[in-house]
């Protein structure tokens, strides 16, 4: 998978989704979190992330996080997000959110007309989106790669 960087922020760095190069990897099906499997029969899969993960490809960025608001929804500092732009925001989402002249990734809350941006870190504060704000939903959080 390749990635050309196009922008970065104080709080993510953007990249293309090119998706035109197939990279096939072997794939272990049905790996078991109880007891062991005989696994090794199953090595001969492959699968190709590109076609696993970006469902749209014209409208799919990848974005690395910086900063730790998500930390407690297990997003944290330099996990990649995979971000979609043509998907319809909706209350819970994790969403690319554009305000004020700034990217965050926060939950969005949408409630009785109203829209709340809601970190997963007690040390940062709940946002409310007033018309007094420059905001867009700019994508949608569909993925995050992280270490582990």
């Amino acid at each position: 998978m390749q990635l050309k960087r196009i922008t970065s922020t104080s709080n993510i760095d953007f990249y293309s989704a090119d998706i035109t190069s197939a990279e096939p990897l072997p794939f272990v099906d049905g790996i078991s979190a109880g007891f062991p499997s005989p696994a090794e029969e199953y090595i001969e899969l492959a699968i190709d992330l590109n076609k696993e993960l970006v469902k749209h490809p014209s409208s799919t960025f990848y974005g690395r996080v910086r900063g730790n608001s998500m930390k407690d929804a297990n997003i944290n500092d330099g996990d990649i997000l995979i971000i979609d732009k043509s998907l319809p925001p909706r209350n819970g989402q994790k969403a690319v959110c554009f305000i004020n002249g700034e990217f965050t990734i926060k939950t969005l809350k949408i409630e009785k007309g109203k829209v709340w941006l809601v970190p997963a870190n007690e040390k940062y504060k709940t946002l409310e989106i007033t018309p007094d704000n420059d905001f867009i939903v700019w994508g949608i959080v569909t993925y995050v790669i992280h270490k582990v």
